[in-house]
């Protein structure tokens, strides 16, 4: 089954693993990008755990998440109305509707909507940039994505850390040059990080970004993975 081809001027419909999995996506604003897609396979939930994906986009991470983890399900939050109608479609497309819900909002507000202590998993691909800095992009969902224009990382940790059980874990990747406000924010909310990998885009070179996981509770002692490169020699950008 596939998205409906009615959508292919405003959207485009990509495949992944071979067909396995349907992904309807705006062909102009935002995409979904290598970042989701290296955290949708840093960690690994078993099945029957409960997630929270906060901005959940066009819902990449539970159907990434789904398709390598059977059996998953949870939350899928989004601010951007038209992201959160393609969420629900991809879920829909994927068989996934009755696994996954999507709360179009903002993540300030959860506490009046979800359970506190109820999520095994909170998973984030968060805005990388605070207002005002860098350059901006033109389109407001790819902007909303990128910059800190409708959350920024406190929020995001602490909507988190609200609704973690007691040991459940935070997955975030973020840009290794904000490495330590990251690992500042986390363990202030009392998510200590367990699990470290940086990312390159090619041996040799800086690293670009940080996949964090956290455990809410957890003691201090954490694991500093081998560094992965998305490239074997220069060229290549994440």
């Amino acid at each position: 089954m596939c998205p409906d081809s009615s959508a292919a001027d405003e959207f485009t419909r990509d495949s992944l693993f071979a067909g396995g999995l349907w992904v309807l996506q705006p062909r102009q604003g935002y995409r979904f990008s290598m970042d989701a897609v290296l955290l949708a396979h840093f960690i690994a939930p078993k099945q029957g755990e409960r997630l929270l994906d906060l901005g959940t986009g066009c819902g990449i991470l539970p159907l990434i998440l789904s398709y390598r983890h059977p059996g998953l399900g949870g939350v899928a939050v989004e601010i951007q109305p038209r992201l959160a109608a393609l969420a629900r479609e991809n879920f829909a497309v994927n068989g996934l509707d009755a696994a996954w819900q999507v709360i179009e909002g903002d993540v300030g507000d959860l506490a009046a909507i979800l359970p506190t202590g109820g999520f095994d998993w909170a998973i984030s691909n968060p805005p990388y940039r605070p207002a005002g800095t860098g350059r901006r992009n033109p389109l407001p969902e790819a902007a909303a994505a990128r910059h800190e224009l409708t959350a920024d990382l406190p929020a995001v940790i602490g909507a988190m850390r609200r609704a973690l059980k007691t040991g459940g874990r935070a997955a975030l990747v973020y840009p290794a040059t904000r490495l330590a406000p990251l690992i500042a924010a986390l363990k202030s909310q009392g998510l200590e990080p367990k699990r470290l990998q940086v990312v390159y885009s090619h041996p040799g070179d800086t690293g670009r970004l940080v996949l964090v996981e956290a455990r809410k509770g957890g003691g201090e002692e954490m694991t500093v993975l081998p560094p992965f490169s998305i490239y074997q020699s220069p060229g290549g950008q994440i």
